[in-house]
């Protein structure tokens, strides 16, 4: 990685976890909002994962964010485990759902996405129709909250902020790793001929299973997280599917061939959504979303991370 990039890279983390913060910590509102737009932020990260390195668009990845939620919120309730260690659990448990999905690989295109689709319906019900176990429709009360580490409260929306922001960057550092290995190499391969790389040796299919099961887990993490910072689920919430749509939003006008497009899109998104679009046009408010994505597809079809850096290079050029 090149110097200016690593001095790059730490001022942005410096600021996000510094100036953040500092600028915004007392006003809970936004605190909150921030929180929300990070955690769309991850699952359109892991969406955007499992389709620029898996080559398969997703309609189910609410099935492993309420899945993640319900395993970590009932490792707490029922099996008293710490609620970091549940979190990691609940994304394993996000993973094992996945492994039940493994057969739809050999679907392609929107018979895949649709499979996945199905899959998500499948799990609400579940959710909804085991009462015994995840409290049925009344959903589960008094999900424990995020702990108090070295006399710092990370319930509050500060310590929310840390705690996804930490989920994002070490999504991001791995996500960046696998990108980068051999395996990442062969994966985009794959997006040009499928058929050519298993010639070659490559084992397609284990491949892109793989990266199902890290997208799935990634989701499955973020979701636990959310059900301790509300401390509160149910099915129709855990599985909605605004779980699916907000991010593939996020992603695409964010720019989901990068690692933190789809971040970015979400924290622009959300917030102008919320916080400027929402108290202009109460009712009808996402409609401007839907322009702004359309804007940004015909203007910017790579997205807005992309458009950002190529007008920040274009001004250093300039300068020179």
């Amino acid at each position: 990685m090149k110097r200016s990039t690593l001095i790059s890279t730490a001022g942005l983390l410096l600021a996000a976890y510094v100036a953040v913060p500092l600028a915004l910590g007392a006003n809970q509102y936004v605190m909150s909002m921030v929180v929300a737009a990070l955690i769309i932020g991850g699952v359109a990260m892991s969406w955007a994962l499992l389709g620029n390195l898996g080559g398969m668009v997703s309609f189910g990845h609410a099935a492993f964010f309420g899945v993640g939620a319900y395993a970590s919120a009932l490792a707490t309730v029922k099996l008293g485990l710490p609620v970091f260690a549940a979190m990691l659990l609940g994304g394993a448990g996000a993973a094992i759902a996945a492994v039940i999905m493994l057969p739809v690989l050999r679907l392609r295109g929107p018979y895949f996405a649709l499979a996945i689709l199905a899959y998500a319906h499948i799990f609400r019900i579940l959710a909804t129709e085991w009462s015994s176990v995840t409290g049925g429709a009344g959903g589960i009360n008094n999900i424990p909250t995020l702990p108090t580490v070295l006399g710092f409260d990370l319930a509050n929306k500060t310590g929310a902020y840390l705690v996804v922001l930490t989920l994002v960057v070490a999504c991001a550092f791995a996500y960046s790793r696998i990108r980068a290995s051999h395996y990442g190499i062969a994966l985009r391969a794959m997006h040009d001929s499928e058929d050519a790389t298993r010639v070659v040796g490559v084992n397609s299919t284990l491949l892109k299973g793989a990266m199902l099961l890290v997208s799935a887990f990634m989701a499955g993490l973020f979701g636990a997280f959310n059900a301790h910072y509300i401390n509160f689920l149910e099915p129709d919430y855990a599985f909605n599917s605004l779980w699916v749509t907000l991010p593939i939003v996020a992603a695409i006008f964010g720019g989901y061939r990068t690692i933190l497009g789809p971040v970015l899109g979400a924290v622009v998104v959300y917030l102008v959504d919320q916080l400027i679009f929402k108290s202009l046009i109460p009712t009808g408010h996402q409609l401007v979303l839907g322009v702004l994505l359309v804007a940004m597809i015909v203007f910017s079809p790579n997205g807005l991370l992309p458009l950002l850096r190529k007008l920040f290079n274009a001004k250093e050029k300039a300068h020179a």
